[in-house]
């Protein structure tokens, strides 16, 4: 299996990587063209920019000292919602329950932030995600068809209720 780590975002060439991975996977996998780079490239730059140490946190997945997997918590427009991020695990890395370990580094992240809920989107065509996101205890609430990333998707959001308001 090799050495697996979870360790938090900030060694040179972490950014760059999770742009790149993102980039590189989902055009091999889903045929996305690179708006969903340009797009992902947003959200890291904002995350390194702006973010909020107390509130909001990224980490890197290693397999054997090879970034391997990604995920972001930043702040919602709700002050009581966290949002789950980029979600990511390359194809050498899956099967070894990382994408499971990531989502739930962050929820305990979220609720230890006092967050009440994490809200996340993704598209229908992510099966595996959409499997960790349920066995974690989200919810669909809502989707919508849309083209974006030069294809036709179905946007879902999902969200999990940490605490009552």
């Amino acid at each position: 299996m090799g050495d697996v780590q979870i360790r938090e975002l900030g060694r040179p060439g972490d950014l760059g990587w999770v742009i790149l991975a993102h980039g590189e996977q989902y055009a091999a996998e889903f045929g996305w063209d690179s708006s969903f780079e340009a797009l992902v490239a947003r959200i890291v730059a904002d995350f390194a920019q702006d973010r909020d140490p107390a509130r909001e946190r990224a980490w890197i997945a290693e397999l054997d000292g090879r970034r391997v997997g990604c995920v972001f918590c930043v702040a919602g427009d709700d002050p009581g919602t966290a949002k789950l991020r980029i979600l990511l695990v390359h194809p050498d890395a899956r099967g070894l329950g990382l994408g499971t370990r990531l989502v739930q580094t962050c929820v305990d992240f979220a609720r230890d932030a006092g967050y009440e809920r994490v809200r996340l989107w993704t598209n229908d065509v992510l099966a595996a995600a959409r499997k960790i996101y349920l066995a974690a205890g989200f919810r669909l609430v809502a989707e919508e068809p849309h083209h974006s990333f030069g294809v036709d998707l179905v946007g879902q959001d999902y969200e999990l209720v940490l605490k009552e308001a």
